[in-house]
C-alpha cells in the first residue's frame, strides 16, 4: 500500500524540510510513501474563508484518486494513541487499499465537499499546530506505526 501525505502549501521552514526528509528517507524501508505539497490557490489573501476552502478543496480533489483511501487530518477527528495508529494502519493495509492519503488541509480546514470525499478524519493532537509543524509530527507517527508493528526498539511502550 502507498502512503501519501497531501498539503496546501509549501513548507517555508528548511530545518521543518529537513526533519521531514529524514523519515520521509526512514519510512521507504516500510512501505512506499510520498509528501505532495499543492500550490495555494491563486490570490489566496484576496478569498473569504469559504472561497479559500472551496479553493483549497478543488486542488485536493485534483490530486486524488478515485480509488483512494482519503484520511482528513482535523481537529475534530478520531484520536489515536502511537499504538493505536499502528492497529488502524495495519487495518487499512489488510484492506487492501492501494493508496491510503492523509491530507493536511490549510489555515481554516476542509470545505464541506471534502468531508464528505474522505473515509475517516484523524487528529493528531487536542492542540493546535502550524500546519507546517503537523507535517513533521504525522511522518514521525508514521514511522512509529511501522516500528511498532514489526516490534522494533524505537516506541519504547
Amino acid at each position: 500500500m502507498e502512503c501519501v501525505l497531501l498539503c496546501i502549501g509549501k513548507t517555508d521552514s528548511s530545518a521543518l524540510q529537513q526533519l521531514m526528509g529524514h523519515y520521509e528517507g526512514r519510512l521507504q524501508h516500510y512501505t512506499k510513501f510520498s509528501i505532495q505539497c499543492l500550490n495555494d490557490p491563486k490570490n489566496r489573501k484576496n478569498l473569504r474563508e469559504q472561497q479559500q476552502k472551496e479553493a483549497e478543496a478543488l486542488l485536493i480533489e485534483r490530486a486524488l484518486k478515485p480509488t483512494d483511501r482519503v484520511v482528513l487530518l482535523d481537529e475534530k477527528g478520531t484520536s489515536y494513541t502511537s499504538e493505536g495508529f499502528a492497529t488502524y494502519l495495519n487495518k487499512q493495509q489488510l484492506a487492501g487499499h492501494k493508496r491510503l492519503v492523509f491530507v493536511v488541509g490549510g489555515p481554516y480546514g476542509f470545505a464541506p465537499a471534502l468531508y464528505a470525499r474522505a473515509h475517516q478524519k484523524i487528529q493528531l493532537s487536542s492542540m493546535t499546530f502550524s500546519h507546517q509543524m503537523v507535517r513533521l509530527f504525522f511522518v514521525e507517527q508514521l514511522y512509529r506505526a511501522h516500528t511498532i508493528l514489526k516490534n522494533e526498539p524505537y516506541h519504547h511502550r
